[in-house]
């Protein structure tokens, strides 16, 4: 999957997650099945690469909900690596 088709999957469940009220911390997989299975439809992707979609489609909620105007000045604190 190209990084603009990931981007709008990362929306579109992004969305779903909002719209369910999941919790940007979510970590109980069980809950998380549901936007790993959408993708995978979606995708015809396995479940390593949907669950990843999933995990970050977690962390950019975590991101766009930050206090930071600057989402790479937060980056480092949730983990992502940016530099």
């Amino acid at each position: 999957m190209d990084d603009d088709k990931q981007n709008l999957e990362i929306e579109k469940i992004a969305n779903l997650m909002l719209h369910d009220e999941i919790s940007p911390d979510e970590q109980d997989v069980s809950k998380l099945e549901k936007y790993k299975n959408q993708i995978k439809e979606d995708h015809n992707l396995d479940d390593e690469e949907a669950m990843k979609i999933v995990y970050e489609t977690l962390l950019y909620r975590k991101l766009k909900n930050s206090d930071s105007g600057d989402v790479l000045d937060k980056g480092n604190e949730f983990g992502a690596g940016f530099s």
